[in-house]
């Protein structure tokens, strides 16, 4: 496994590559600053999101885990930047329980990238996994201009 950090206005982030794919981004610094080809480009791609240039992004990505965390992850995949959907309509679509869902979320091993902070509640805001939990959510989607839910 290799591992990069990069500061963002979301936090230091670290990114895991594993063996030619992006699989895990959590908060705080790498105790090492491994260089490839796939850890530069997802850096670089980070840095364009964090400045306003990316909207999506384009890297391999492995998820570790059942096939429902799988199908949460690519139902999450699917939201385009600057919208939001509830837990709610992704359960509908998968015909499971809205709480499953949440936990699913809560198990996104690629947050940001796999962007489980434009999963709402049926209410509003709900938790976040990533360092500052909820603020952090507000953040990012401020950034993506989809703060007006917020409001």
């Amino acid at each position: 496994m290799k591992q990069a950090s990069l500061s963002t206005p979301f936090g230091d982030l670290i990114l895991t590559e594993d063996d030619g794919a992006i699989t895990a981004l959590g908060w705080g610094q790498a105790a090492r600053q491994d260089r490839s080809d796939l850890l530069d480009a997802a850096l670089g791609q980070l840095n364009e999101y964090a400045s306003g240039a990316r909207q999506s992004f384009d890297l391999p990505l492995r998820v570790r885990g059942s096939d429902f965390q799988l199908q949460v992850c690519a139902a999450i995949l699917a939201i385009p930047f600057g919208d939001t959907r509830t837990y709610g309509e992704i359960a509908r679509d998968l015909d499971v329980p809205a709480q499953a869902v949440g936990r699913a979320c809560g198990g996104n091993p690629i947050p940001l990238i796999i962007p489980c902070h434009r999963v709402m509640g049926a209410k509003g805001l709900t938790g976040f996994s990533g360092a500052g939990g909820v603020e952090t959510k507000v953040a990012l989607l401020r950034h993506e201009g989809a703060a007006g839910l917020l409001i």
